[in-house]
């Protein structure tokens, strides 16, 4: 998969929170008011800050969504 134009390798059955961990991306997002990184911090869907877009659809959680070769993920 590509992230914000980086090829980021996936494995079979990994989410994308996974793969970007795996990748050594450990935030992609920052608060609206302080601008404090985020990334994975629950990893199991109960939070929202590991939000990214895939393939065109927005503000789907990272630790959620299968990984697929091909995906196009932005992180802004």
């Amino acid at each position: 998969m590509t992230v914000d134009g980086r090829r980021v390798p996936v494995e079979p059955g990994q989410t994308v929170g996974a793969a970007l961990i795996a990748a050594g991306i450990r935030s992609w997002r920052t608060t609206r008011f302080a601008g404090k990184p985020r990334g994975l911090f629950c990893g199991i869907g109960v939070c929202f800050d590991c939000l990214v877009t895939v393939d065109g659809t927005p503000s789907l959680r990272a630790c959620l969504v299968t990984a697929r070769p091909g995906d196009e993920v932005t992180t802004t």
